[in-house]
């Protein structure tokens, strides 16, 4: 079985663990835990023409810095997820500093940006023009839900075929 460790990043509060949570146990739940350091799941997925997959799945602590904690956290990561509150225009804003960090450092890693409580889409304060700059920086954005589940599963297969991707090991 192929194993591949995946690190989710952003600010606090962005919804980070609940996706994990949605994804690896289908639940959801309101009350808010926030997590300190790491915390990491795992999840066995069948991907067609690649067998079983296992993903380790690092949470990591939200924060706007993760220079500090490349050496540590980060080492041996076959892919990455950003994760930004569509409500939020300083989560869009610390993602994107943390998406050009990851980017001088990890050249070669995918990664995918979640635009997360899409249930709360009436809400979001985030310009389509804004998501088109990720997009054309060359990272793929996909609206998700931890509440509803929209957009989880397919974020976390998204990644796990852009890591098994002839040419990434």
């Amino acid at each position: 079985m192929t194993k591949k460790k995946i690190c989710l990043l952003g600010p606090f509060g962005v919804g980070k663990t609940s996706l994990i949570t949605r994804y690896v146990r289908n639940i959801f739940s309101a009350n808010y835990l926030s997590t300190i350091g790491v915390k990491v799941d795992k999840k066995e997925l069948a991907l067609e023409g690649w067998g079983e997959v296992c993903l380790l799945i690092w949470d990591l602590e939200g924060r706007d810095d993760f220079a500090s904690v490349t050496d540590t956290y980060l080492r041996g990561m076959a892919g990455y997820l950003l994760v930004a509150d569509g409500t939020s225009q300083a989560s869009l804003e610390s993602v994107a500093k943390t998406r050009e960090l990851m980017a001088e450092l990890f050249v070669e890693v995918p990664s995918l940006l979640l635009l997360n409580k899409a249930d709360l889409r009436a809400s979001w304060i985030s310009a389509a023009s804004e998501l088109g700059e990720f997009e054309g920086r060359g990272i793929e954005v996909i609206a998700t839900s931890a509440m509803s589940g929209l957009g989880v599963e397919e974020a976390f297969r998204g990644l796990a075929l852009k890591m098994l991707a002839p040419g990434r090991g």
